[in-house]
């Protein structure tokens, strides 16, 4: 079949540690800061205060927020993850979404992970993030065809060469995937 050649060769091509993440701005592998090195409980660094507080703190932005999601994300503190998660603003934002099904999907909830990946994709059906971690979902279950179809997704609305699709293709060409 004319698949395997196509996914080795995009698996290949770039590997995912030096690729960007959806949109381009991002690194795929997120950087320890203070927030996973010093914080505990779900605490986030503040630069402004030159110490860890408690993600609803009104100075940070959800950007700052989505950063630390990120990182503890990749550190395996699934709950600390989450624990910023509740503390964004539009709990409805696909990026929020996205986090959500990702840390429960970690922690072995995987119905509430896909269940809140498909809310992302409803919310935002171009997330090509969250279409790489649902087909990584499918390749931990065995659904290597679902997996390939969120790739032809990915490719589709323009995420060829990108993180989540190299990502993607990598998993399904190893079996191995990503915690970030």
């Amino acid at each position: 079949m004319f698949v395997k050649p196509i996914l080795a060769a995009a698996a290949i091509a770039l590997t995912p540690q030096v690729l960007l993440a959806a949109g381009g701005e991002e690194p795929a592998v997120p950087k320890p800061t203070q927030t996973t090195k010093e914080c505990k409980k779900g605490k986030v660094w503040s630069e402004k205060k030159n110490r860890c507080v408690k993600p609803e703190n009104a100075s940070l932005s959800d950007d700052i927020l989505y950063g630390a999601v990120r990182e503890y994300a990749y550190a395996g503190q699934y709950e600390n993850a989450q624990t910023v998660l509740s503390a964004m603003s539009d709990q409805l934002d696909d990026r929020v979404l996205t986090y959500w099904g990702f840390t429960h999907r970690k922690m072995g909830n995987v119905e509430t992970g896909m269940a809140f990946y498909k809310s992302a994709i409803e919310t935002n059906p171009n997330n090509l993030l969250v279409r790489s971690y649902m087909g990584q979902a499918y390749v931990e279950a065995g659904e290597t065809y679902l997996a390939y179809l969120q790739l032809k997704e990915i490719r589709a609305r323009g995420g060829a060469g990108s993180w989540p699709e190299e990502s993607l293709a990598n998993a399904i060409r190893t079996g191995t995937t990503y915690s970030y």
